[in-house]
């Protein structure tokens, strides 16, 4: 995690071009970033992004934004509303 008014290193594309071919090559990441004074983790993680892009899927994921909820999902929220009530309200009654 990072820390409070911590900087980070910006690299060139040029300079992740050099230092990822080297590591293709067969250079080691912990070589490489004892060499250019890296960390080892950030070559690795460069790695990742070039030979494995993340593919960007259409389904979201995560509770949906209030402008993309229809009128079936404002119906459905109501009615678990209402059942949670009913259950709360049975919850009081019984003590």
């Amino acid at each position: 995690m990072a820390s409070k008014g911590q900087r980070f290193m910006k690299y060139t594309n040029a300079e992740r071009e050099e230092i990822l071919s080297k590591y293709i090559e067969g250079y080691s990441a912990k070589y490489l970033g004892n060499l250019y004074g890296i960390p080892r983790k950030t070559i690795e993680t460069w790695k990742q992004k070039v030979l494995h892009p993340k593919e960007k899927s259409n389904s979201k994921r995560g509770r949906p934004k209030e402008k993309d909820l229809t009128k079936e999902d404002y119906k459905e929220r109501y009615e678990i509303l209402k059942k949670y009530q009913a259950f709360l309200k049975a919850q009081r009654e019984r003590k």
